[in-house]
């Protein structure tokens, strides 16, 4: 390939820049280079920039692909030294034109909110009147009045920080670099370490203020702390000891002299009534500021001593507030009582991005023409064409029994007065009865959230091929960005517009774990919600809460326009009424109409004897063979790859073949498919939402919801004559309830080792030795949970959910959910990244060697990576990622933080001296939430050979393995010595 490299270098970038291009190029021009070059010669290039990057570092590469065409590949360094796509300006000037006149002069006695000069008061005003308009309206429930009272307040309350002087001081300057920072950096030199920012003076301010607040209970005072507060997202300061607003206090009184924090106490009374008088203005019926904030300044003295009294301990108010000590019937309260938290500061982060967008002659024009509700209905949900799509979905099917069913159980969840619940065998069309149920709701859009991407991948393929393929269909995740194929990726712009936006929860809990997402909660809130396989998140850390909050914000609408439903073959009736607050009769059931008969064989095996497992049998005629770990699938299919026609797939794929190879198991397993495969072997992955069948299946023991889940993929469709046979592999450590073994202590450490056990109890009980249909299965099922008579169990399942729950807060309480605001100099801009706060764990990205295993007796090392970085800045990467806490496990961290320096001169770890190998991992580990700088699990021999050779391998090395069949996956290559031991 040709390309051209432009420096719009300055100072001493030049000469670096130069220095580094000569290598590479031909200089063509003072300021360009152009070559000939390979691939891995343009990665070399862009490696080597990035290594030295400064602010005056600008270069930019084309990639030359005709005689008139050229491309734009990357751009390293300031980004501001071209535009779109990579074009130079070739004239500027330095003097003042006219159109960038301002017309408005700051005044010196006047308080302003932002450098666009909007004036405090008015800014504050309309914030307030704007997010108590949303809250109402995406409510629409008067039971909220209250609550729609503490909107207006915090709105008007959330910004009296900004009168702190030294704000003031530096948005009437009006020479600020960085106006999009807005109230969070003051100048170049200011440092927030040592300074509170505005929601925390705004905070400390109210506080010295509270106990003149009149008509306002503890609950509502402690709702406006928490969204004054918590507007902005938690500072990161190096040596954070801003505790609480005494912390604050001192700080502020330090840097002010005590006349002027004094004054600012006196302006925030008076900026109050300013804010009252605005509210007049404006309206007659906004007069809550004159009944409940009759601030007062009699003696400055007095009020100081009060409120270092009152709160000398108290800290900052709690992100998310729950304690390990609550019963699941507290924990519910504080349930309700965070996803309260979450819409209030959803409603005034919304208006205050909102009014801050306008310049201060839009804002004053908007109060003055009492146009404010305009802005509001921007919010609401779309009228879009979907009805029109949902209403020919029951044309496509036959008028029998099972679809009039089907629309009954349809109309009966529309009717319900609060969350619809659905509760159906594998197999039973709950996608169509959820697309009825849509239709009769006369949905504008609808939102289907799945806890895996896989979910979402069979979602997706059902919407687009089947139901709905005349409407705007997206899938929408962290790694696919495609509408109505995957052909047609999504542009930036229109992400989340589709009629129906299939997407992970991880996505949705963005808006009430972060702050750049906040404001996505009020769409959510609009929308017809579908939360398909809601069960999984029971036993996941954090997401079994966080979900359970997204639930109680729907439940704050009204009556019968919730407009929620869940959809779950395996219910949980145990997590619907001790943390949702559902009680079982409220779920709709819609029976199986699949009348083929089945049987359970429970099998007992070692887990330490593992080739001589059932899972390393081979298999043939349609099986599936289903795993609680990715790895025990993986061992299996490389020990019968030459004896099976099968097919392995689990999580552990990179990108590209994640999207590949679902596609394969789908076409080959769905109703009418190509039956290519005859096995596969699989984690659990393929036990939801993936409409696949086979005629046989072998599974680990695990708990009921999984059991049923993998059962519904065993003669999906009702086509097998012959009784169907679920065989149950399971250990005596799972019988027992013991944590010992692998099998059960990966069942405990997912909070549901006891589950499992007296599930088997009660299978082995009711169904040993018998032939059973769907129907009574799903019937024990439910017995399982309320039945009387298995009270005994069910205290052992409350003893899992209780755990759960539990876990969860200890992780809350870790503020793991806490957005965190990192301020940086200067910031290279990337393309994925994995946030400090992810809830799925602490992973980073990761770079593998390869390793074919066609002979896995005899693996080649081969001499490639599983992946290449792309050419370009818009290209995702093909990426992988792994848990740190495996990473640094297996001592890999230590073994990188040796090696990498030498093998990869442009990595920043390179500069650390080798005797400070704890700096270097904190460095590797911090970069490699980038993919740009993943962590190299394994290494190829070209580059082991700079550090001392292939000898030098180390002994828990995680490859990318490969066979002619298909790829493997992550694996270790002890984990793959191991079927070589008999």
């Amino acid at each position: 390939m040709i390309v051209t490299f432009v420096s719009q270098c300055e100072k001493k970038a030049l000469v670096r820049t130069r220095r580094v291009l000569d290598a590479f190029a031909d200089r063509i021009g003072d300021n360009t280079w152009q070559t000939v070059i390979t691939e891995d010669g343009l990665i070399a290039v862009k490696k080597l920039l990035r290594k030295a990057v400064t602010k005056s570092t600008a270069v930019s590469c084309h990639w030359i692909r005709g005689r008139r065409r050229s491309e734009l590949l990357w751009i390293v360094g300031n980004r501001n030294k071209f535009n779109a796509q990579g074009i130079v300006p070739v004239n500027s000037t330095q003097k003042e034109v006219f159109m960038d006149v301002t017309t408005m002069k700051a005044k010196q006695d006047q308080f302003y909110a932002n450098t666009k000069l909007q004036p405090l008061a008015e800014h504050s005003f309309a914030i307030g009147y704007i997010a108590q308009k949303l809250f109402e309206r995406i409510l629409d429930n008067e039971e909220h009045q209250n609550l729609s009272k503490v909107a207006y307040l915090a709105g008007c309350l959330h910004d009296l920080g900004k009168l702190d002087p030294h704000f003031q001081d530096w948005v009437k300057k009006q020479k600020q670099k960085d106006p999009d920072e807005d109230g969070q950096h003051i100048d170049v030199k200011f440092t927030f370490d040592k300074h509170p920012r505005h929601n925390e003076i705004s905070l400390l301010l109210f506080n010295l203020l509270e106990k003149q607040c009149v008509g306002l209970n503890n609950p509502q005072k402690e709702s406006l702390q928490h969204v004054i507060y918590w507007h902005h997202a938690k500072p990161y300061r190096q040596k954070d000891d801003f505790t609480g607003v005494i912390k604050v206090y001192e700080y502020l009184t330090k840097n002010l002299n005590d006349d002027a924090f004094e004054n600012l106490v006196k302006n925030a009374v008076l900026m109050l009534k300013k804010i009252q008088q605005s509210a007049s203005h404006y309206s007659s019926e906004f007069t809550q500021i004159e009944k409940h904030l009759l601030w007062s300044v009699e003696s400055f003295n007095d009020l100081i001593e009060s409120f270092q009294y009152d709160f000398k301990s108290a800290e900052f108010p709690e992100f998310k507030r729950y304690l390990i000590t609550d019963t699941l019937a507290k924990t519910r309260q504080k349930i309700s009582y965070n996803a309260q938290h979450n819409l209030l500061r959803a409603c005034v982060i919304s208006a205050d991005r909102l009014v801050s967008s306008w310049s201060a002659d839009e804002l004053i024009e908007n109060l003055a023409q009492q146009c404010l509700d305009d802005f509001i209905e921007d919010t609401q949900e779309e009228i879009s064409t979907l009805m029109s799509s949902l209403e020919g979905v029951a044309q496509k099917f036959p008028n029998s029994e099972r679809s009039q069913k089907q629309n009954e159980i349809a109309q009966k969840l529309a009717d319900v007065r609060d969350i619809s619940v659905l509760s159906g065998a594998a197999g039973c069309g709950k996608t169509k009865i959820a697309l009825e149920w849509a239709k009769l709701k006369n949905a504008q859009k609808i939102i289907w959230v799945c806890p895996r991407i896989q979910v979402c991948q069979g979602i997706f393929e059902e919407l687009t091929t089947d139901y709905l393929p005349d409407a705007k269909i997206e899938i929408f995740t962290g790694e696919f960005k495609y509408t109505n194929s995957w052909e047609n990726l999504t542009p930036e712009n229109e992400y989340f517009s589709g009629d129906v936006v299939v997407t992970t929860i991880d996505q949705i809990l963005g808006s009430i774990t972060t702050h750049s997402k906040v404001n996505s909660l009020l769409p959510f809130m609009n929308a017809h919600v579908v939360f398909d396989e809601y069960h999984e998140y029971i036993g996941m850390e954090i997401f079994n809460l966080l979900f359970a909050e997204l639930i109680a914000n729907k439940n704050m609408r009204k009556a019968y326009e919730k407009n929620t439903l869940l959809v779950s073959a395996t219910p949980h009736y145990l997590y619907l009424k001790e943390i949702l607050g559902i009680g079982s009769d409220d779920v709709i059931e819609m029976p199986s109409f699949n009348q083929s008969h089945y049987q359970v064989n429970f099998i007992d095996y070692d887990d330490a004897d593992k080739l001589n497992s059932p899972f390393f049998k081979k298999y043939d005629t349609k099986t599936f063979v289903i795993s609680n770990t990715a790895l025990t699938a993986q061992q299996s299919f490389i020990y019968h790859q030459q004896h099976e026609n099968s097919i392995l797939f689990h999580s552990k794929f990179k990108r590209s073949d994640k999207k590949k190879w679902f596609g394969e198991v789908y076409e080959s397993f769905k109703k009418n498919g190509t039956a290519q495969y005859d096995v596969l072997r699989s984690g659990p992955i393929v036990q939801a939402s993936l409409n696949i069948s086979c005629n046989a299946m072998l599974s680990e023991m695990t708990h009921a919801e999984n059991i049923l889940q993998r059962l519904g993929r065993l003669d999906r469709f009702g086509e097998n004559n012959a009784v169907n046979i679920l065989t149950i592999a399971i250990t005596d450590d799972i019988k027992q309830g013991k944590s010992k073994g692998s099998s059960a202590k990966f069942l405990n450490s997912l909070h549901g080792l006891q589950s499992a056990k007296v599930w088997y109890e009660f299978l082995h009980h009711q169904l040993a030795d018998q032939t059973f249909t769907l129907p009574k299965l799903y019937k024990l099922y439910k017995d399982f949970y309320l039945s009387p008579e298995n009270e005994k169990s069910q205290q052992l399942l409350l003893q899992d959910l209780d755990k759960a729950i539990k876990s969860s807060i200890l992780q809350l309480n870790n503020k793991v959910t806490e957005p965190v605001k990192v301020v940086k100099k200067s910031i290279t801009e990337r393309k994925s990244k994995i946030s400090k706060n992810s809830l799925r764990g602490d992973s980073r990205f990761v770079q593998l060697a390869v390793l074919n295993v066609n002979d896995y007796k005899n693996p080649i090392f081969e001499n490639s990576y599983a992946y290449q970085p792309p050419l370009d800045d818009t290209t995702e990467f093909d990426n992988l990622t792994e848990s740190l806490s495996i990473i640094r496990d297996l001592g890999l961290i230590t073994f990188i933080a040796q090696k990498h320096g030498n093998i990869d001169v442009t990595h920043p770890v390179q500069g650390i001296p080798e005797k400070k190998q704890t700096t270097r991992c904190i460095v590797l580990e911090n970069y490699a939430r980038d993919a740009e700088y993943p962590l190299y699990l394994s290494y190829i021999e070209d580059d082991l050979n700079k550090v001392g050779g292939t000898g030098v391998r180390h002994t828990e090395a995680i490859y990318y393995a490969v066979c002619d069949k298909q790829p493997i996956g992550a694996i270790s290559l002890n984990k793959i010595q191991v079927l070589t031991t008999n």
